[in-house]
């Protein structure tokens, strides 16, 4: 044994002595092109990669082991510099190449991969781009585990080759510096071409799978993960490399054939050994934003059902069928349940979870504590809703019905709680998920629950209808081959269609102008397709008509009996029709017709008796408290908007008294939270009405508006409503006006920052502008104009900047602060009792809580902006309103908001806000902020109440902090959290604003 180690060891200095000769050779200056071509061809010969056409210029052949590093870096750095073009000229650079990418003939030779595995560690960019792209990664790990070595020298040349070949693109990048890097070393082109090889490598070693080559494959795809070759995101450049985009429909076509399930089963052995929770995530994230994508999320049609079978398919094709107990669970799950995926994947995983019932069971159970989650309900935003309240359904809609685990789950308390969460929320959208899943999961259990008005296109109620309709079926149930059979059948009608095509024609013609000649003759044009089924005559008598019905009720003769409500034409009467004080007796079901013509004529009736005497002072404050304290009893069509109209045409009519009684009415404690948002509405919209600003509601214009109005001038009645209505809002009228009140607020303060940019200054004074020319009137042709004939002077009518401090915002505001006095007061006395008798001044549908309070300084801020330009703005309504937004957003309104265990995360005496709180006082502030930035610059503001200016700004400047750094607010989800971050940062611009413009002159009293 001795002497054969020795014989070797022997042979193997004498090799390195003969490559070290060669080496020498090359390094020293070489004149002959003979010599050069000699030292090429003695080591490619000898390994077997010497082209036969250049055998002749070996003369000295080499002796023993292969050795090919140093001769690599040789050529790189000594010869090819001085040869290349000499060998270009005469043909023979094909001996450099072999040296490192060697050519078709040589690809299946050993010694062509341990070259290669050379080359990828020696090379820098000129021709790596030929190295990758005939030599790609899949032949490069059948060289690197050739041969008979053991299983860990294999693991270290497969190492070596992944850093090198991993290197290529950066590499390559360095070489050229500023010059173009060539189109296969771009980064997206290397790394698609990457993932192609790397499918391929993976349906080569499925065919005899060992543990050494899934661990190979699990280290490449490790690498992959690493350098973000796989993307979470469906919407990608071309810039941007992606593994599944370049090899999915490779892989769905292989698992179709693959009819011994090795492939697949190889890719999941490969998945699950992935070292790495974190690597399993973004696999399998990346693959789900790959898939399919549905047309309509919640399409019912059995292709599209097709489809989402086939993806289930194909995930447990990859990652095996879905386990409780598998090791790719936990990594499934969190990428399911915490990420914001559309409702297509939502049915795709509950697809995949059938295939087991105790995964289904499983998901169920994660996926209500997920929903049921009191963080997720307030501060998710509404697509997050969706898809978890669909993912939730759709499992459910896969148990049997009355099923234990759906019993259990209708019964649970978390899911009881969350749903009256979820019917609390501000968000309408959002609480249409909560009521949907109640309603389902309440039905699959086998009880009754409906909470009614699903009907129409608002808040969420189309997508709450297709996903009760996709409930009613189980998309696992469908066939998966019906997509293939009809994308077959479409080509082949198409096929078919294009040959027949002009033959047809001809026929269809001459069918079609007989049957019109007979039809003409017989005055009959019938189809057979469309003649209906011969049905037995029935006994019973035929409906009546609507127009016979409105016959009917017109007929006297069957009105006996029936009294006749007659038409107020007073005031008193119809303030008698709507309070009821006294109803006679006999009468009591004449009541829904009283109120019925009261609410018909109401608003007619009132702006009739404007400028007539003062029959409407006497009636007014009867009025106002008939028209707030009235409920829909009968259900009347249009009770909502008649009476909204009513109060809206009081305060407009006669602001003096109907302000100062309504806003009263507003602060009593029997009113409910609907009727409470009728008198702000009532509010706003008078004022709006007084200040001549437009109402942008089409159900809610002043009826002199709409009589006066020129037909010509508007579209049809239908198209007129569709198109002057702001957003759809019809009871969110307060919340549409505030968005474009504070949208144009925000955009004020982009002017005034521009013009603290040079080149947007200098560009404003480039331009050139001709000044408007305005002419005087003479008072000759003043006085002319005053005398025309047929002129009636209008009667003064009261502007709303005259009566906006005395009898609307000051009010409001001073009965506030009275009414939280008192109600604080309330809350300290019953502070000593059990939590359960203690008084809560902001419970549900009182003035203090959170919908209302809201509400509330929304209607403030609108009546602020309304008032503008009342000469009691900078001094009494601006610090009087920003005093009352900055308390109310910063101090604790009730004593109940200090126990509460769910905090925001705010700190000090923020701590509990609720998000729309937060957002209508920053509003508010906002509001006040650029008015008087507008009137005044913000002098009387800032010199006069600098505290309270410094206060706001030290307010919004921590709320936007925290903001930033994502701290949750209490009922953030929906559309709270883009309205709050927007109010916050506007209201901190305009502090700056203001505070640097009188700086120097602020005197700090604090």
């Amino acid at each position: 044994m001795s002497s054969i180690y020795l014989i070797v060891k022997l042979l193997a200095d004498d090799t390195l002595a003969q490559i070290k000769s060669v080496v020498d050779s090359l390094q020293s200056p070489i004149s002959d092109l003979q010599i050069i071509l000699s030292l090429l061809c003695r080591p490619l010969d000898y390994i077997g990669l010497l082209p036969p056409q250049c055998r002749r210029f070996n003369l000295e052949p080499l002796q023993g082991s292969r050795s090919f590093p140093p001769l690599q870096r040789v050529l790189i750095e000594q010869v090819l510099p001085t040869w290349s073009t000499v060998l270009a000229n005469e043909g023979h650079l094909l001996l450099a190449d072999q040296y490192f990418c060697p050519d078709t003939f040589s690809f299946a030779l050993s010694a062509a991969g341990d070259v290669v595995l050379c080359a990828y560690s020696t090379l820098l960019s000129q021709l790596l781009a030929k190295l990758s792209t005939q030599y790609p990664i899949d032949r490069l790990h059948t060289a690197a585990f050739a041969g008979n070595d053991l299983s860990a020298r294999n693991s270290v040349r497969w190492d070596d080759c992944l850093k090198n070949v991993f290197a290529v693109p950066l590499k390559a990048a360095n070489a050229v510096g500023t010059r173009d890097l060539p189109p296969e070393l771009e980064l997206a082109t290397y790394f698609n071409g990457f993932s192609s090889g790397t499918e391929r490598l993976i349906s080569t070693l499925s065919r005899s799978p060992s543990q050494d080559r899934i661990m190979s494959v699990t280290q490449l795809l490790i690498k992959l993960v690493n350098v973000g070759v796989f993307p979470s995101s469906s919407f990608l450049p071309l810039s941007q490399s992606s593994f599944f985009r370049s090899t999915l429909v490779t892989i769905r076509t292989k698992f179709k054939q693959d009819s011994d399930h090795s492939y697949s089963k190889f890719w999941t052995n490969v998945l699950i050994n992935l070292p790495s929770t974190v690597a399993q995530q973004t696999i399998f994230a990346s693959l789900c934003s790959s898939l399919a994508q549905l047309p309509n999320n919640l399409s019912v049609t059995a292709q599209d059902r097709g489809i989402v079978v086939q993806e289930s398919f194909l995930l447990r094709a990859m990652f095996g069928t879905l386990q409780p107990e598998s090791d790719v669970w936990n990594g499934v799950l969190g990428v399911v349940l915490s990420r914001d995926w559309k409702e297509s994947h939502a049915r795709i995983f509950v697809s995949w979870a059938a295939g087991a019932k105790t995964a289904l069971q499983a998901l169920l159970s994660r996926t209500l504590e997920m929903w049921c989650t009191p963080e997720h309900i307030k501060h998710s935003l509404l697509l997050r809703h969706r898809y978890v309240t669909s993912l939730l359904l759709l499992i459910v809609s896969y148990f049997p019905h009355q099923s234990e685990y759906v019993v259990s789950t209708a019964l649970s308390p978390s899911f009881v709680t969350a749903v009256g969460q979820y019917i609390s929320h501000l968000d309408h959208s959002i609480r249409r998920c909560g009521m949907l899943a109640a309603e389902v999961v309440a039905t699959r259990a086998g009880k009754n629950l409906d909470f009614g008005d699903w009907d129409g296109d608002a808040d969420g109620k189309p997508w709450a209808r297709d996903l009760r309709a996709l409930c009613s079926a189980r998309d696992i149930d469908f066939d998966p081959c019906a997509v293939d059979k009809l994308e077959a059948a479409m080509e082949e009608n198409a096929l078919t269609e294009e040959i027949i095509t002009a033959g047809v024609l001809e026929d269809t013609k001459i069918s079609a102008l007989k049957l019109t000649k007979a039809s003409v003759a017989t005055g009959y044009d019938s189809d057979d397709s469309l003649t209906g089924y011969a049905s037995p005559t029935s006994s019973r008598s035929a409906s009546p008509t609507p127009s016979e019905l409105d016959e009917m009720e017109r007929d006297p003769t069957l009105r006996v009996g029936v009294k006749k409500i007659p038409r107020p034409v007073y005031l008193a009467q119809l303030g008698e029709m709507v309070r009821n004080a006294r109803v006679k007796p006999g009468e009591e079901s004449q009541e829904a017709d009283k109120i019925e013509m009261a609410l018909n004529v109401a608003e007619e009736l009132i702006r009739k008796k404007r400028d007539y005497g003062s029959e409407l002072e006497e009636n007014a404050a009867n009025l106002v408290y008939g028209f707030t304290s009235l409920n829909d009893n009968f259900e009347i069509d249009g009770f909502e908007n008649k009476r909204q109209r009513a109060i809206n045409a009081l305060v407009a009519c006669c602001p003096r008294i109907c302000a100062g009684c309504i806003i009263e009415e507003f602060f009593s404690n029997q009113y409910s939270t609907e009727q409470r948002f009728v008198i702000l509405n009532g509010l706003v919209l008078g004022a709006r009405e007084l200040a001549s600003l437009p109402v942008h509601s089409a159900s809610l214009q002043p009826l002199n508006n709409q009589r006066t109005a020129f037909p010509s001038k508007t579209l049809p009645p239908a198209l007129h409503q569709k198109y002057l209505t702001v957003d759809g809002q019809a009871n969110g009228t307060v919340q549409g006006l505030l968005e474009g009140v504070t949208r144009a607020a925000i955009d004020r303060g982009k002017e005034a920052t521009a013009n603290k940019v040079p080149e947007f200054v200098r560009e404003r004074q480039l331009r050139i502008r001709k000044p408007p020319k305005v002419a005087e009137v003479s008072p000759a042709e003043r006085r002319s104009r005053a005398l025309l004939p047929g002129q009636i002077s209008q009667p003064h009518r009261t502007a709303f900047i005259d009566v906006a401090a005395e009898c609307f915002i000051m009010p409001f505001i001073n009965r506030f602060w009275a009414f939280l006095r008192n109600e604080q007061t309330r809350e300290e006395r019953t502070a000593h009792r059990d939590a359960l008798y203690r008084y809560h001044g902001a419970g549900t549908g009182l003035v203090l809580n959170a919908v209302v309070l809201s509400q509330f300084m929304s209607s403030l801020a609108l009546l602020v902006h309304a008032a503008q330009n009342a000469p009691q703005w900078l001094s009494i309504i601006a610090p009087g309103a920003l005093e009352l937004a900055v308390t109310l957003g910063t101090r604790p309104i009730s004593r109940a908001a200090n126990d509460d265990t769910d905090s925001t995360g705010l700190t000090g005496e923020a701590r509990g806000k609720e998000a729309s709180v937060l957002t209508a006082a920053l509003e508010l502030s906002l509001i006040v902020l650029d008015g008087c930035l507008e009137l005044d610059g913000g002098r009387s503001l800032g010199l006069e109440h600098t505290a309270l200016l410094l206060g706001a700004g030290e307010w919004s400047g921590r709320i936007f902090e925290l903001l930033e750094k994502g701290t949750l607010v209490e009922g953030g989800g929906g559309g709270h959290e883009v309205r709050l971050r927007r109010a916050a940062a506007g209201v901190l611009l305009k502090v700056d604003e203001l505070t640097s413009k009188w700086r120097r002159s602020m005197v700090d009293v604090r």
